[in-house]
């Protein structure tokens, strides 16, 4: 059987006995870089078919945060049983035999009719699944004779139709993957279907042996853009990721694969229970279950042990989903105050958490001039959103301190640009304007899981820049929490006046803080100046400029350094009124940098420690789908984990 392609050729041979029917396998697979013909036939009176694997970004796939479990908002469990959960549900599962991380979509936010399955699952799972291979091309082929045991199950040591043990099936499909490496060369994936196994669909994902000095040696955007689209109609899927140096990689791996996997949705799941109807009313009953399990193997094979490890991975991969989560509902569902509570939730379910939220009028009346003045013109009231988080019986060393750190986010949920009105083509994709809050609350909440031995310090600065009678006008002055006035020339640059209340209040109320970092989608002259991939990092010192820079390398949250030179650039917000302006007077001047100095200058001039400041407008989202950028970073500043190095 030959199927013919301009792009490629397949050739399938067919085998047949008395009990088994007539099955295809490939017995060459070439792949081009945009698709692949897979064709089998599996006993389906002998019919074969055709499938066209197009290698592209899936659309969506529904997940949420689940409730129900104290541990973690995005549902983290350890528990073996049958989950009694609305049936509407992705499971995300982190699995050395017991870790999993479960996900939870609301009924009304379901595009899919899905359920997930919580119980201790053994690696790889023993019921069947489609198994996606992930690895450098040298420790895969090296790890053959462990990896083709993973593609049989218990239950083919006895097959029904045959009689086929585990070892012939693995014999079988050795040639099948020794095949699919040979036709992707150096990097790349290629999917097949494989003949007596539990495995139904097998893909390999092969991963460049050598990446740029400025590139996560894992390559983790090439995991998460090679899995998007391989899965969405899979029931149980398993992956397994290899490399010399997991232990290493294991959590930017994660945060890739979580990725890709994105967790909102308000499509209509009609067209799905219109085929439900169509059959009887027991099958219209039936909800499909999907379990995704990922397994991190080291480069012989054999999996990770370390326990501390697996809690970094399944704590990253909440995170991650809880901001894009965040960042991809819409304004409409996630106002202010919604925001606030969503917050208030988090903190109460971690220990260790204070509280703390200062709403409307009362922000006026403190002084928080910039959070206030974004966010007046709203229906629902701008508020500054406290988190504090002390660990317990912390042990540093003698004569020294537990670290200090404060995390500041902009929480703009949208922003129109106020009277300085955006565009059509340039508002859409505005309830993004969030992700700088989201990414440092994922953090946060990660860190604390983890009981990172860090004193920990969240400040949101949370508003919707609308349009309304009470909004900001350019030409206003306000007076921000640091005491300096601020002529407004530009409401769309509104994000600097929330953020700089933010680091204002850090510097004069957080006793012994030693690093205050803010995260923002600041300015979209930073994908000029470090890319849609790399946030773009301001500091006061070389030294926390090269740590920030490693905390990137290390987690797979990519950034690098911007141009520091503040008394070459302030002369941009000169103002013949107020302290300042809160645009530049000239773009094409280091525009990222003097947005940057802006919020720098509001730091309380009695702060002794370091600052630094972190725009990732180009790395927050990708295709229209929040990235949850972020959450990892911050991990490795605060050294979870997996996420630094000694």
């Amino acid at each position: 059987m030959v199927y013919y392609s301009k792009r490629l050729i397949i050739m399938l041979a067919a085998a047949t006995t008395s009990k088994i029917k007539t099955k295809c396998i490939a017995s060459a697979l070439v792949t081009s870089k945009t698709s692949a013909y897979i064709s089998h036939s599996m006993g389906r009176k002998g019919l074969g078919f055709h499938r066209r694997m197009n290698f592209h970004r899936a659309a969506s796939f529904p997940a949420d945060v689940g409730k129900s479990n104290k541990n973690a908002a995005a549902g983290t469990t350890r528990t073996g049983r049958r989950s009694s959960l609305d049936k509407n549900k992705f499971a995300l599962y982190f699995t050395k035999s017991i870790h999993h991380t479960t996900t939870n979509v609301p009924s009304s936010l379901s595009s899919l009719k899905m359920t997930s399955r919580l119980s201790f699952e053994p690696s790889p799972l023993s019921l069947p699944r489609d198994t996606i291979i992930i690895g450098r091309k040298e420790t895969v082929s090296s790890s053959l004779d462990k990896i083709l045991p993973l593609l049989v199950s218990t239950k083919d040591d006895d097959n029904e139709e045959g009689g086929q043990s585990s070892s012939s099936s693995s014999d079988q499909h050795r040639p099948i993957l020794e095949a699919m490496m040979k036709s992707i060369g150096k990097s790349g994936k290629a999917t097949t279907f494989l003949p007596s196994s539990s495995v139904s669909k097998l893909s390999l994902i092969i991963l460049p042996d050598k990446v740029s000095r400025n590139n996560h040696s894992m390559s983790p955007h090439t995991i998460t853009e090679s899995l998007q689209g391989l899965v969405e109609k899979s029931e149980n899927v398993q992956i397994h990721v290899m490399d010399g140096d997991m232990e290493k990689n294991m959590g930017a791996v994660a945060v890739a694969i979580a990725r890709a996997f994105p967790v909102y949705s308000s499509k209509s799941s009609s067209n799905t229970t219109k085929k439900m109807q169509k059959n009887s009313a027991e099958e219209e009953e039936t909800i499909k279950e999907q379990n995704v399990s990922v397994a991190f193997h080291e480069g012989n094979g054999e999996l990770v042990e370390k326990e501390k490890l697996w809690d970094s991975a399944r704590a990253v991969a909440d995170g991650v989903r809880l901001a894009c989560r965040l960042g991809d509902m819409p304004p409409a569902e996630l106002t202010p105050e919604k925001y606030a509570q969503e917050c208030r939730r988090i903190a109460q379910e971690l220990e260790g958490v204070e509280f703390e939220e200062i709403v409307g009028e009362d922000l006026r009346e403190k002084g928080y001039g910039g959070v206030f003045g974004v966010g007046m013109g709203a229906k629902d009231a701008p508020r500054l959103v406290i988190m504090k988080y002390t660990p317990k019986d912390v042990d540093v060393g003698e004569g020294m301190d537990v670290e200090n750190i404060v995390l500041c986010g902009k929480g703009v949920v949208y922003d129109t640009g106020g009277l300085s009105l955006k565009p059509k083509t340039g508002m859409c994709g505005m309830k993004h304007d969030m992700g700088g809050s989201a990414g440092v609350l994922g953090g946060f909440k990660a860190a604390v899981e983890l009981k990172v031995p860090k004193k920990i310090t969240l400040i949101l600065g949370i508003v919707e820049n609308a349009i309304g009678p009470d909004s900001v006008r350019n030409d206003d002055i306000l007076t921000m929490y640091s005491g300096k006035s601020v002529e407004i020339n530009n409401t769309d640059a509104e994000g600097r006046l929330v953020l700089a209340d933010c680091v204002a209040h850090a510097s004069k109320h957080i006793d012994g803080a030693n690093i205050i970092l803010d995260m923002a989608t600041l300015t979209g002259a930073q994908l000029v100046t470090t890319g849609k991939k790399h946030a773009g990092i301001l500091t006061k010192t070389a030294q926390l400029e090269k740590r920030i820079f490693d905390c990137g390398m290390v987690s797979g949250d990519l950034c690098f350094p911007m141009l520091y030179a503040p008394e070459l650039l302030k002369s941009e917000f000169a103002s013949k009124v107020a302290d300042m302006k809160n645009s530049v007077k000239d773009r094409g001047n280091a525009q990222s940098s003097c947005a940057g100095h802006f919020i720098e200058s509001h730091l309380d001039a009695s702060y002794q420690g370091d600052w630094v400041h972190v725009d990732m407008a180009g790395p927050a989202t990708k295709n229209e789908r929040a990235t949850g950028y972020g959450v990892a970073l911050v991990l490795s500043l605060l050294q979870a984990p997996g996420f630094w190095h000694h």
